[in-house]
């Protein structure tokens, strides 16, 4: 298959599932408006649908997800087809070769349960529907190192490496490509992301929901395994690793594999782990249950530009705020010119890189208040902020699968990495600590992300 060869057809397990109705069909309608998709999409599913049926739920989905245009929406509905049949019976992949008929280069995502990868992947091959073809799959990638470097094998069984598309959803949105654009389109960044100028670095990914219903799905997970071994990593990979040496779609892979392997791996001494007060009375989780929905954790890269430099990374439910960013606080001037003490405690000049609920990048800085005293007062300055992904995550990987182009999605090397740095702090090796539901998890937390607590409302200055 040639990298660059556009995908003639589009195929996606679990097309009655949750993920299909919440972001697969309204992803799927945009790549049909933007003339992305004119060839076959074809769902698969349990028996007992029907192509009526599967064109209603997608109209529903559409919907409900306020996306609903009748246009591109009637040119989908002509697209798709369906294919019903249990997963495991070979003769659900003999019905899908059928329905493929001349497609050269399909695409099959599988938005299924992880423990039905190995089958589905397996008949996928059997069946001749994997020759020349694209697979897409949905994370989690394993549950820890060993069991990701079998799903691997399995894989490439199959599908060479450059058609396997592994999905972190959080890759694909536009802050966290901007993220990247603006650390490597500014030159006046490049001589301050080191550890001559940097303090320390705090990533969060604060949800103020709870659970949702998802009790089961969180037993098996909880907040390490959930956000921190694959989105977080990624985003400390995104704000620390050097620049790219070419346009390959390789290259920006290569460098964040680089950077992942040079984390040390996270020691349980530098982990706090919470779990909010009523989790346990949510439906589907034990009365006893360990698993965290707090994480906090000191993370130390051992390569020239950051060594010595602390980054400290935090995710959890039922916080006070919902808030995606990464701030980089830099180090306090060596010297107090005007007799303020900037040097000892005071919160120093930062770098905001606000992902979600907006997108906003911006500079912490003092300014001098008016009067004869020079004394400041500390001030945002943003360079850019507006409102929501301008690009939905899953119509810009669908579209870049579609194209053969893996800039997006995670390397194999680069998930092994983060498995090995989390691997030290899975299952209960660290103290489960409560905390209130509306708080930023536990006390002991505090002392792992000084001033980010304080950033809620700055001041802005135009």
């Amino acid at each position: 298959m040639s990298a660059g060869e556009h995908s003639d057809a589009f195929v996606f397990f679990g097309a009655t599932g949750d993920l299909a109705r919440k972001k697969i069909f309204p992803a799927l309608q945009d790549l049909v408006k933007r003339g992305v998709l004119d060839g076959p999409v074809i769902g698969v599913a349990r028996p007992g649908w029907s192509i009526e049926r599967l064109r209603e739920r997608a109209k529903e989905s559409l919907q409900e997800n306020k996306s609903f245009d009748p246009k591109a929406f009637e040119k989908l509905a002509g697209l798709l087809r369906y294919c019903e049949g249990e997963y495991s019976q070979p003769s659900t992949f003999d019905r899908l070769r059928e329905i493929l008929g001349p497609a050269k280069c399909p695409v099959h995502y599988l938005a299924i349960p992880p423990s039905m990868f190995a089958t589905v992947v397996s008949e996928l091959g059997r069946s001749g529907c994997a020759n020349n073809a694209r697979v897409m799959i949905e994370k989690p990638f394993g549950r820890d190192l060993a069991s990701a470097q079998s799903l691997n094998r399995c894989l490439l069984s199959v599908f060479p490496e450059q058609a396997i598309f592994r999905i972190d959803h959080y890759l694909g949105k536009e802050p966290v490509q901007n993220l990247l654009y603006f650390r490597f389109s500014n030159s006046f960044l490049e001589p301050l992301l080191n550890r001559e100028f940097v303090h320390s670095v705090q990533i969060t990914m604060a949800e103020k929901i709870g659970l949702e219903g998802r009790g089961r799905l969180y037993e098996e997970t909880g907040a390490i395994r959930d956000v921190i071994q694959n989105h977080m990593l990624q985003l400390v990979a995104n704000v620390s690793m050097d620049a790219p040496t070419s346009h390959d779609n390789e290259a920006l892979r290569d460098e964040k594999a680089r950077l992942l392997r040079a984390i040390k791996p996270i020691s349980p001494e530098d982990v706090v782990r919470g779990q909010f007060r009523g989790y346990r009375d949510e439906s589907d989780v034990a009365k006893d249950s360990t698993v965290e929905t707090f994480a906090a954790m000191r993370v130390h890269i051992d390569n020239w530009r950051w060594a010595g430099v602390p980054f400290f990374v935090r995710a959890g439910k039922s916080l006070p705020a919902a808030r995606g960013e990464v701030l980089v606080f830099l180090k306090a001037p060596p010297f107090s010119v005007f007799g303020e003490d900037l040097c000892n405690g005071a919160r120093p000049n930062y770098l905001r890189f606000r992902i979600s609920p907006d997108v906003t990048i911006a500079l912490g800085v003092r300014t001098k208040e008016p009067g004869e005293a020079m004394r400041g007062d500390e001030v945002e300055l943003i360079a850019t902020e507006h409102g929501g992904d301008q690009l939905d995550a899953y119509a810009r990987l669908v579209s870049d699968a579609m194209k053969g182009d893996p800039t997006l999605f995670a390397r194999e090397d680069a998930i092994e990495a983060q498995w090995r740095l989390v691997e030290p702090i899975l299952g209960n090796l660290t103290p489960l600590s409560e905390y209130e539901p509306g708080t930023w998890g536990p006390k002991e937390a505090e002392r792992l992300t000084p001033w980010a607590n304080e950033l809620d409302t700055p001041k802005v200055k135009s």
